[in-house]
């Protein structure tokens, strides 16, 4: 079983930029495709970004694409998402899990507020 704990959250201004980090413990955290999900307040949780186990393979969510970077470390089991020009429609708990999500993989996730 792979435990994620996600970091990097802030307060930013629109515009400004975040970097968030997973931490993945276990040995088989470079099997995985791993991803980022977020909730925003009164929304279903939804996808934002994958990245495939080796690295090479990223899929972006629309809203998303063109300001967010996916990047992972497999030596280090962590998985990274840079984002960038960021809007406060991109206000959310971010989450990481393995893609397709296993319930039994959510962390507690990391708040990012990004103020107009």
């Amino acid at each position: 079983q792979v435990q994620l704990v996600e970091s990097g959250g802030g307060l930013v201004q629109a515009g400004g930029s975040l970097r968030l980090s997973c931490a993945a413990s276990g040995r088989t955290f470079s099997w995985y495709t791993m991803g980022w999900f977020r909730q925003a307040p009164g929304k279903e949780r939804e996808f934002v970004v994958a990245i495939s186990n080796s690295g090479i393979t990223t899929d972006y969510a629309d809203s998303v694409k063109g300001r967010f970077t996916i990047s992972r470390d497999n030596a280090k089991n962590t998985v990274y998402l840079q984002m960038n020009n960021l809007k406060p429609e991109d206000t959310a708990v971010y989450y990481c899990n393995v893609n397709p999500p296993r319930s039994d993989c959510w962390g507690q996730g990391t708040q990012v507020t990004v103020s107009s």
